[in-house]
């Protein structure tokens, strides 16, 4: 049976995730930072094999804590889909650097967090693969609206942390990739966004499976097209 992490797996994308892998028999470890206060996270572990982990991306310790509890595992999917937005209107000259903080917090160290946790779990598995959910917004040649700095700001870091992080892992087999959901209708994407997670989802999810590791460090759109930096 395959195995797939997912981080943020109470809410959007990540919950998502969660309910399609396990309706597709996989073994699905499903991370956030209160399992017990998730209704449907607790519903969804009666459909399939789920096994939550009490994680907080942005405390190492419970990162590690998480790892620990599943040490004899094998992951052959991490999926990190944890993320925030921020403060709203962050242009030059209205930036709340505690809220710019905060985000790169969650979305940029975050996921490297989790990455160094779990290698070995990953690296134990058949298919090695690590996702980082990032944001078309993270793109610099994307960008022609400016604004949104503390949330564009953390997705163009962590595309080149996932990057290097391609590079390092390689003599492990281990494949890195990056991967835009496109505009979802989520909590973070709002009600006039043209996907949804259920589409975006499935998408990736093939994106996923046709993933090489000569691909790794690259950066793709959820339909499988490669995204410019």
């Amino acid at each position: 049976m395959p195995s797939v992490l997912i981080t943020s797996a109470s809410r959007g994308l990540g919950f998502e995730f969660a309910r399609q892998y396990a309706n597709d028999s996989w073994k699905v470890f499903a991370a956030c930072r209160d399992p017990q206060a998730s209704d449907r996270l607790q519903g969804l572990k009666k459909s399939g094999e789920i096994r939550t982990l009490q994680m907080d991306v942005t405390s190492s310790e419970s990162v590690h804590r998480a790892a620990a509890e599943i040490n004899d595992e094998a992951i052959d999917v991490l999926i990190n889909s944890a993320g925030i937005i921020g403060a709203p209107n962050q242009t030059v000259g209205n930036v709340d650097y505690d809220s710019w903080a905060k985000v790169l917090n969650v979305n940029t160290m975050g996921p490297l967090r989790v990455i160094e946790a779990f290698t070995e779990h990953v690296a134990r598995s058949s298919r090695k693969l690590i996702v980082t959910i990032t944001s078309g917004m993270g793109s610099l040649a994307d960008n022609t609206s400016g604004g949104s700095i503390a949330y564009r700001s953390s997705k163009a870091a962590v595309n080149m942390v996932m990057r290097s992080a391609a590079i390092d892992l390689a003599p492990r087999g281990i494949t890195c990739v990056l991967l835009n959901p496109g505009w979802v209708k989520t909590d973070m994407g709002g009600p006039n966004a043209n996907i949804t997670p259920a589409d975006s989802v499935a998408a990736l999810r093939r994106t996923i499976a046709g993933l090489r590791q000569t691909q790794s460090g690259k950066f793709f759109h959820y339909d499988g097209r490669p995204y410019d930096w």
